[in-house]
């Protein structure tokens, strides 16, 4: 059973920078545990929003800055409070190592998952604690994909925290050690935050710095990167793959641990191609690790529903599926959901991440058209110009879901594909908001209601 936190950090000061869906439940979550605490945003809005905490810009007798992810304390630039707090020798941490300690200091032995990748993080982490409340454990999911680390409940020792970090995170933990730590792929993104990849891969390969000393390493193989840090790992490591064999790996659409199969994965309605087999790999390592038997593993994929905004099924119209996979804002993630249909109109734009979407070349012959929004769309206008691929800018959402309709009918295309390829902060205030945009455009459009995923 959860339970709330006693008051752990009582007599104790904590400064919050930022107070959007990290930060602010981070500032509560800490007062509720015995903190005084100060919090600040940049955001005028943000401020009046949050008046139940005290505001101030003060460091002044902070025995940590709690940063949120979106801002920088390093490259481009640091953000002049965070720059503020490392001249002053102030820790700057991540909310995730403000729940370890509290985890901790409130006597549970609850354990820690640590899930970090490029792409599919959300899912696998969301998998885990789906497959481990499905066998009767304890389990809470946070972090990156929501709710934030501090806000999970307290658990009991034989429960389980499955976290979501991010790159950004990763950099601000000290003390924190995972049990099980995995990570997923490695493609470039957000390499203006580290200073390029190499910087990029040095943040995501701390998740094993800090393990426990017996801790799982659980490790992707799909990608080059991914296999370096793979073979740089010493004992107690799983690997694992959506099509190449490993401790656990997925084989002519069957899920196996080390020959023995766990599920086919046609029975996951949730969880469609290969990077979702990654993804299942990846949760059933951790299961297994557990300890948990492969009926039990087999019956918690099996039941996922999956999350919203990544390969989500909205509804039909006319017998085209409308498909919400607006959490992919990189190439490689797009490449993820074009794999999975042979002919699509492809809704795409916003502020475009470094590369554009070159990569996508080999996918270009799956799109019927493309129809474009955003500040970058004519970057990948340009791009698709090249490649002789079909376009228009319409740079609204609002107009791009009806045009998009009459594009399938047109084409004889079964699916309209939102995955932008890009970040959403030019139109909207994140991709949660792209995406529900998108869900109300099409469900607007007479569509039938939703009956499960698109095939």
């Amino acid at each position: 059973m959860s339970a709330a936190f006693p008051p752990v950090f009582a007599g104790r000061r904590f400064a919050v920078m930022g107070l959007g869906r990290n930060g602010f439940p981070a500032a509560l979550a800490l007062a509720s545990m015995g903190a005084e605490v100060t919090a600040w945003d940049d955001d005028p809005a943000a401020r009046a929003a949050a008046h139940s905490v005290q505001l101030s810009e003060s460091l002044e007798g902070a025995e940590a800055l709690i940063l949120s992810p979106g801002i920088p304390h390093t490259f481009p630039s640091p953000h002049a409070v965070a720059a503020r707090a490392l001249a002053l020798g102030i820790p700057i941490l991540s909310d995730a190592e403000l729940l370890y300690r509290a985890v901790r200091a409130s006597g549970s032995k609850a354990r820690f998952i640590g899930v970090t990748g490029t792409n599919g993080k959300s899912t696998t982490t969301a998998l885990i604690a789906h497959i481990l409340k499905s066998s009767g454990l304890p389990a809470a999911a946070g972090g990156n994909l929501g709710p934030a680390a501090l806000a999970l409940p307290l658990l009991p020792d034989d429960g389980y925290y499955v976290i979501e970090m991010s790159s950004y995170m990763l950099e601000r933990i000290a003390d924190l050690r995972f049990n099980i730590a995995i990570l997923l792929n490695l493609s470039p993104d957000h390499l203006d935050r580290h200073g390029g990849m190499e910087g990029y891969i040095a943040a995501k390969q701390r998740i094993f710095v800090h393990r426990t000393d017996r801790g799982i390493a659980i490790v992707g193989i799909d990608d080059p990167h991914s296999r370096a840090v793979a073979a740089s790992l010493a004992p107690h490591l799983i690997r694992i793959s959506g099509e190449k064999t490993a401790e656990v790996w997925c084989e002519s659409g069957t899920l196996c641990n080390r020959g023995d199969s766990i599920l086919t994965m046609n029975e996951a309605a949730a969880l469609p191609g290969t990077h979702n087999a990654q993804n299942a790999a990846a949760a059933a390592a951790a299961a297994l690790a557990i300890g948990l038997a492969r009926p039990q593993i087999a019956a918690g994929i099996r039941s996922f529903p999956g999350l919203p905004h990544r390969m989500q099924f909205i509804c039909h119209a006319d017998g085209i599926a409308f498909v919400n996979d607006s959490k992919a804002t990189n190439a490689d993630s797009v490449a993820r959901a074009l794999a999975c249909y042979p002919r699509v109109v492809w809704i795409a734009g916003g502020i475009a991440k470094e590369g554009g979407i070159e990569p996508l070349a080999p996918f270009f012959p799956r799109i019927a058209e493309a129809l474009l929004i955003g500040r970058d769309a004519p970057l990948f206008a340009a791009t698709l110009a090249r490649h002789n691929v079909p376009h228009r800018i319409v740079f609204q959402l609002d107009e791009a879901v009806p045009a998009a309709l009459a594009s399938a009918r047109t084409h004889a295309a079964s699916v309209v594909l939102l995955s932008p390829a890009a970040a959403s902060f030019d139109q909207f205030k994140g991709f949660p908001e792209r995406g529900e945009r998108f869900a109300r455009l099409a469900r607007a459009l007479t569509c039938s209601p939703p009956a499960g995923k698109a095939a």
